[in-house]
């Protein structure tokens, strides 16, 4: 009698929205940007890998639009590749989603709101030890990032309303605060940094830590720029959280593509303006060597002062506060769906009085709290870009897939620029994976191993339906 038995549409367009955006925007943006300065030495290319990500994840959440017109109902991406392959597929994502592509990313988020917290109160300090188990020694940072999903996830099992205010609230709040360090940032810009930063702007080379440039061969410098847009990449990604929860949406087929679309353009534009600020305050070499990859914070300090450190730790707080709202509120949906098909816990897919699967908001919130703990979710994170590249490729070929197959589906909305703009960034998509593998295995086959460890877990799953199935 407690429980309901389906999803409450609840969310506006602005909510869906800043779900996009918000589950987008965590400390990526304030952090990436050195490494892809020390794979490309020039501030031209550190703008043309923003820039090409940017339009990889535009292209993408405009073909998105599409599948999320024909399937508006819980479980986004997992349902298309379903409609689309055949439910292993489907699973595969969903396996990755949950064992690392959701789960580490929510404790990679709550670690970062707790590092940049310590500039406030240095007690949570990541390199101080909290707690000795001998085996595992625990840090301040952590046991506030457990202390944060664990919260944020309690709040969500009271209902998407209360989701939603937090995470339409603190989006708003970052996107404004991001806008207002772009603007000050140009105001107080350095004309003698910026000429300096694009007198070579377009020669792609290896920049090391002691200043000195390093020149690339034709095929290395290509490897050296999908080396930088892991970071770029993984800044970009979780734009496609909002496909989870449309069955809350109130006109999916209206809203979620429409919402796609504008959180992606939004951050884009913000991503592209940020780093043109970087390079109007900071000599490159200070992109590249900034203290723990920190670029927001060195860029804060010289446009606020002394005051420019807990200006961008309270922004960054606020940053992935909201970031990480948006992720746990959305991953427990795909989790739910699974459920229902018998692919996941069954307890998953029941809907609690409040019309939320608390038992997936919980199973989610206990991995990404064990991830927390292990310390190894940025590794992994790196490691799983690949993965998350290749989903992002198959969903959008099935699009062309399912014009075939299911031609007489409604589709309210077609893909922008079909068949153009998909196959652009198919193509774009296979010369990163590509080049990965050429270049930096060790951000490839990792994640591989992680997805086909659920090839022989869907089949235990199967034939534990059908047993339990025959058994009724």
């Amino acid at each position: 009698m407690s429980n309901t038995s389906s999803f409450k549409p609840s969310l506006g367009l602005l909510d869906a929205t800043m779900i996009v955006a918000g589950s987008m925007i965590g400390s990526g943006i304030f952090i990436v940007s050195a490494d892809i300065t020390r794979n490309t030495g020039s501030a031209g290319w550190l703008m043309i890998v923003w820039l090409i990500t940017g339009f990889m994840t535009l292209t993408a959440a405009l073909s998105y639009g599409e599948l999320s017109a024909m399937y508006p109902k819980a479980g986004g991406q997992y349902v298309y590749l379903k409609e689309a392959y055949t439910p292993l597929i489907g699973f595969l994502y969903g396996w990755s989603f949950f064992s690392v592509i959701q789960t580490a990313t929510i404790a990679a988020v709550g670690v970062a709101f707790a590092k940049f917290t310590t500039y406030i109160f240095p007690q949570v300090s990541e390199d101080t030890v909290a707690l000795n188990l001998g085996f595992l020694l625990v840090s301040p940072a952590q046991l506030l990032s457990i202390v944060v999903i664990v919260l944020l996830t309690y709040i969500n099992s009271r209902g998407v309303k209360s989701g939603k205010i937090i995470q339409t609230t603190f989006t708003l709040t970052k996107i404004l605060s991001l806008f207002a360090l772009i603007v000050i940032g140009l105001l107080v810009a350095d004309s003698t940094v910026w000429q300096n930063n694009w007198q070579s702007a377009w020669t792609l080379r290896k920049l090391n830590t002691d200043g000195s440039f390093e020149s690339y061969t034709t095929m290395a410098a290509a490897g050296a720029v999908a080396a930088a847009m892991v970071g770029s990449v993984f800044s970009s990604d979780s734009w496609n959280n909002v496909t989870f929860i449309a069955g809350e949406i109130k006109n999916p087929k209206r809203n979620i593509g429409l919402s796609l679309f504008l959180g992606t353009l939004i951050v884009t534009i913000i991503y592209l303006t940020t780093n043109l600020v970087y390079s109007a305050v900071l000599p490159l070499h200070d992109i590249a060597t900034a203290p723990k990859d920190r670029v927001g914070v060195a860029a804060s300090e010289v446009i606020f002062g002394n005051a420019g450190t807990i200006i961008i730790a309270l922004m960054i707080m606020v940053s992935t506060f909201g970031c990480n709202n948006g992720l746990i509120l959305s991953g427990a949906r795909v989790y739910y769906t699974m459920a229902k098909d018998g692919l996941f816990f069954k307890k998953a897919g029941i809907l609690n009085k409040n019309g939320v699967p608390a038992y997936a908001l919980w199973v989610q919130c206990i991995f990404a709290c064990l991830w927390s703990l292990s310390g190894k979710y940025g590794d992994l994170l790196d490691m799983i870009s690949f993965v998350v590249v290749c989903f992002y490729m198959l969903t959008i070929v099935g699009i062309f897939i399912l014009r075939r197959k299911q031609p007489d589906v409604e589709r309210p909305y077609k893909a922008f620029g079909y068949p153009f703009l998909p196959i652009i960034y198919i193509l774009m998509g296979l010369s990163f994976c590509a080049l990965l593998i050429v270049y930096k295995p060790k951000f490839t086959w990792p994640g591989l191993i992680i997805t086909l460890i659920g090839v022989p877990i869907y089949y235990i799953a199967v034939n534990s339906k059908k047993k339990s199935t025959a058994t009724l």
